[in-house]
């Protein structure tokens, strides 16, 4: 089996970035860090860290499943994302365990990090983001 490292982010799905921003700010006081276009999957985001974690907010920019999940539920959590090392080898023995995946190979994702997803089916009814640091060492 893999272990997981930690808890990169929990992701909440936004309509508006700058406004669900200015509601964290307001509330909790959090600023945001690393804003970026994330041009594979589509979408902006902002990180507001939180201890060793992130809130991620995430809009869609031309992501039909995340503008289609707002359309039927609105803006609230999307999906959690754990930190894994050996990306391509956790999503392989996932697959051979007929775990179903969203992706069978990592892509980019924010921050440079190589990105996968599991689907829903597989965790309960929760989406799971694996994440791979752009820093971490390559698994042997």
């Amino acid at each position: 089996m893999f272990k997981i490292k930690g808890i990169d982010h929990v992701a909440v799905a936004v309509d508006n970035i700058d406004h669900a921003l200015e509601k964290w700010r307001q509330v909790f006081g959090i600023e945001g860090t690393d804003r970026e276009i994330v041009a594979s999957q589509k979408t902006e985001v902002i990180l507001l860290p939180v201890g060793s974690s992130n809130v991620e907010l995430i809009e869609p920019k031309g992501n039909e499943g995340l503008a289609k999940f707002l359309e039927k539920r609105g803006p609230g959590l999307h999906h959690v994302a754990v930190e894994v090392e050996g990306i391509e080898a956790v999503l392989a023995l996932l697959d051979s365990l007929n775990v179903p995946l969203i992706d069978k190979t990592p892509r980019v994702g924010a921050r440079g990090h190589k990105v996968a997803f599991v689907h829903p089916r597989a965790t309960g009814g929760v989406l799971v983001e694996l994440v791979e640091p752009a820093h971490a060492p390559a698994a042997e």
